[in-house]
């Protein structure tokens, strides 16, 4: 097995103790990973603030440069990073492959953003100016469903702004980030980047850490109450990026077979372990029927394997804890609707579970009105718009939403109405570096992606001027 190792204060390190990171797609063991004593974290935070003024005094254009360096880094290890992120986190090679595609865009784009002054009035009396400054060290927590990508949504825009960081990555899915700080401790100052694994033990330690100054957190709901609850006794800025319970509706002039390999994809890739997947469907009566067949037999055509193996398409879950879940949500869907496709629980080892399409069910049912993060998508039939628009709406979450429709004025009047942070017309799950992101409600609290996301990073300083 390879040797991992944590990035604090510019060195490689181990640790006491050390876990086994599990293949979803076969249960066995990777790698051994080392797990951070809290002595360690406090190490990497301590670092992160002495190197805090040096990195913040630099100027922008040497903390672009560093950057691009390493998305170039990146690029050269692509192939290694796609083949492990595909065996720690169990998605198929071409999607860990666009992960990893991903992420160097991402961070090129993010390292050509600016911080420019701004004058916001100038006059015989009076010069207002606003400055950006950074906020000192911001904690960075990864989740396990896009380990690799998610850091390009924080890292770079911390950095380029003038902050250190101290990144923590999922239990699960540590491997992906920490050969991350491999090539990080070749290309930024010590302490500058810092990344620390865990058993699940040190998050709250690092949130509640009096020297953090931010928290950048993606996952779930409830886990985000805790970030925000933990950040308050010292007023942190924090970014939450929280679950979805994402609604698409599909009208009745909607073409059943152009449509639906789009929602396919919406609510599929990744076996449905998206933030922003299309995880409950509301289809107009007149189309219900053609609308599930249609789903049914891309469900049934889909390659459920192991990532790693020529053709598969739909990977494993990726960890037990996900898989037990998406199983009771089976259940559900068994008691409050009816299984058109998909369904089992393959006879093999790994966290395997078939796309699934449910019809015949209502809101209710907690397949529709729970979070699922996983492959299976409820079909819930509707006669007038305006009641799906409102069952739409009616979720605490509001991260994303979809229209689809042949008619795009109909499809307008509804998307400007949905509840949610991003609303897509006859596509879903579609996001940019330059288009900001983020959840309405209990979806998140902030923004990320493009200078909106880049704000977030900074604290405004006003300088105003006698004349």
């Amino acid at each position: 097995m390879s040797e991992y190792r944590m990035l604090i204060n510019g060195r490689l390190v181990s640790a006491e103790i050390h876990t086994d990171v599990i293949n979803p797609a076969n249960e066995k063991a990777i790698a051994s990973c080392p797990r951070a004593s809290v002595e360690q974290l406090n190490e990497a935070v301590a670092a992160a603030k002495a190197a805090g003024p040096a990195w913040a005094a630099t100027t922008i254009e040497h903390r672009r440069s560093a950057l691009l360096k390493l998305a170039d880094a990146l690029h050269a290890k692509r192939e290694e990073f796609s083949r492990l992120l595909t065996q720690e986190q169990g998605k198929p090679l071409a999607e860990a492959t666009a992960e990893v595609d991903y992420t160097e865009d991402f961070i090129r784009h993010f390292a050509g953003l600016d911080l420019p002054m701004k004058v916001i009035e100038e006059n015989d009396v009076r010069r207002v100016e606003l400055h950006r400054k950074p906020l000192g060290v911001v904690a960075v927590i990864i989740p396990w469903n896009f380990p690799v990508f998610i850091i390009a949504f924080k890292l770079p825009m911390a950095l380029l702004a003038g902050n250190t960081v101290v990144m923590k990555p999922a239990p699960t899915t540590p491997l992906t980030a920490l050969k991350f700080g491999e090539l990080c401790a070749e290309i930024f100052p010590p302490g500058v980047v810092n990344i620390i694994a865990d058993d699940n033990d040190l998050g709250s330690l690092l949130t509640k850490h009096s020297d953090i100054a931010k928290i950048s957190f993606t996952g779930s709901t409830a886990t985000g109450k805790k970030v925000m609850a933990s950040a308050a006794e010292s007023i942190k800025r924090v970014t939450l990026e929280l679950g979805g319970n994402d609604a698409g509706i599909v009208l009745d002039d909607a073409d059943p077979k152009a449509a639906a390999p789009g929602i396919f994809a919406g609510a599929f890739t990744n076996a449905g372990q998206v933030c922003i997947a299309l995880k409950r469907l509301y289809v107009h009566e007149s189309v219900y029927d053609a609308v599930c067949d249609e789903l049914m037999k891309l469900a049934n055509e889909a390659v459920v394997d192991d990532g790693l193996k020529q053709g598969a398409q739909v990977g494993p879950l990726q960890n037990r804890m996900q898989y037990e879940k998406v199983k009771g949500f089976l259940d559900d869907a068994r008691k409050d609707g009816r299984i058109v496709a998909g369904g089992e629980i393959p006879d093999r080892p790994g966290f395997f579970v078939r796309p699934t399409i449910v019809r015949d069910i209502e809101d209710g049912s907690r397949l529709v009105d729970d979070e699922q993060f996983g492959p299976i998508l409820p079909l819930i039939k509707y006669r007038d718009a305006e009641d799906a628009l409102a069952r739409a709406n009616a979720s605490p979450y509001g991260l994303g939403a979809s229209v689809w429709s042949s008619d795009m004025d109909r499809a307008y009047d509804l998307a400007v109405r949905l509840e949610a942070g991003t609303v897509w017309i006859n596509k879903h799950f579609e996001v940019g570096p330059n288009i900001p992101f983020g959840g309405a409600k209990m979806s998140g609290l902030g923004v990320e992606f493009a200078e909106e996301g880049l704000a977030e990073f900074t604290q405004v300083r006003v300088v105003n001027i006698a004349i």
